[in-house]
């Protein structure tokens, strides 16, 4: 992931994003712009092994991956999360940016460039608690953790857990069940 240091408006991301090729994505965070590459296969299965619980968990909900995500609130960013939790059928007529209400925690798994990790530990979390995203699940490869923050207040997360990859990681409310990350060793 790469970055462009100056300050752009939505209008000219949008631009951007329109003219962007597929095997790439853009995001807008806090100003700057993140060129995303399409993710490999150890951040693929990653997302599916999270979906597979959460559907087994809690079968009204699913793991939607690469979904578009305005963020109002942080200086109208725009996020191609790696997943989205929602209710089954939230995300039909929705544009490419979708509305992030519904959404019950985003997922982000850590690219395979230590160097970009700090956008998803840093950025992405300060973003997603400003815009009151109720839940944020990091799994960092790097680190061999995962991390997850919850309850949104005054543009942070209250509440953080963090567990190696192998532990059992208890998610707060509305989940309540605890995932399993002996996989992701």
């Amino acid at each position: 992931m790469s970055s462009m240091d100056a300050d752009v408006t939505l209008a000219e991301f949008e631009v951007l994003e329109r003219a962007s090729s597929e095997e790439v994505d853009v995001e807008l965070i806090n100003g700057s712009i993140y060129v995303v590459p399409v993710p490999d296969g150890d951040h693929v299965e990653f997302t599916s092994i999270v979906g597979d619980q959460i559907r087994d968990h809690c079968p009204e909900w699913r793991l939607f991956s690469e979904v578009g995500v305005r963020i109002p609130a942080y200086r109208e960013s725009r996020a191609r999360v790696d997943g989205a939790i929602a209710p089954r059928g939230y995300f039909r007529d929705q544009p490419s940016w979708s509305d992030p209400a519904g959404i019950l925690m985003i997922v982000e798994i850590t690219s395979g460039r230590e160097r970009d990790a700090g956008v998803d530990r840093v950025e992405k979390r300060d973003a997603y608690a400003q815009a009151d995203l109720p839940a944020y699940l990091l799994i960092d490869r790097h680190r061999a953790d995962m991390t997850v923050y919850w309850e949104p207040a005054d543009g942070e997360y209250r509440h953080t857990a963090t567990v190696k990859f192998g532990a059992a990681l208890r998610l707060p409310k509305p989940f309540e069940f605890d995932l399993d990350t002996s996989e992701f060793l």
